[in-house]
């Protein structure tokens, strides 16, 4: 069995905490995000198995490491290296003003729908994504519907009538 080694994460703007031997959070600082995932990516984090978009607008007194700030709204995305055994999972914090992050499309093509998913769910925008359209929803709804603050039962739900006995 091999040993676990550390990813390359003692970069500036970067705070870590150390779930298990083989799995990291690493909390990025927005401008510091390509950088980070680029060292990754260089170290063997061959595979992006999770991308998602968190609304924290009830939770903005969760328990954060000191030096990170919480804001509105936290992508997290979940890196695997296959070769090292082991994944890291970046935390960014993006505030409600300018929910915008850079796309990984280029340098993992698989977080094409994931990114769509959340900016279709949730509203942050992936800059320079090559298709950022809805991906669940349809292209003429207004909002999106895993923000804290959306409207529950705007819309009116029809059924059909129930069948009759058989």
């Amino acid at each position: 069995m091999s040993s676990v080694t550390t990813p390359p994460l003692a970069l500036e703007g970067v705070i870590t905490t150390q779930e298990s031997p083989s799995s990291i959070v690493a909390f990025v600082e927005r401008a510091r995000y390509l950088d980070v995932v680029d060292a990754l990516q260089g170290e063997g984090f061959e595979m992006v198995s999770d991308l998602c978009a968190v609304d924290q607008l009830t939770s903005r007194a969760r328990a954060l490491p000191e030096g990170v700030a919480g804001e509105r709204f936290e992508v997290v995305v979940s890196l695997l290296s296959l070769s090292r055994h082991q994944r890291v999972r970046l935390r960014v914090q993006l505030p409600e003003s300018d929910p915008h992050l850079p796309t990984l499309f280029d340098r993992y093509p698989g977080t094409e729908a994931m990114e769509r998913e959340a900016f279709d769910l949730v509203g942050v925008i992936f800059d320079q994504h090559p298709d950022l359209t809805r991906i669940l929803l349809p292209e003429d709804w207004e909002g999106h519907p895993l923000r804290k603050d959306f409207a529950v039962g705007r819309v009116p739900v029809q059924f059909k009538s129930a069948p009759g006995p058989r």
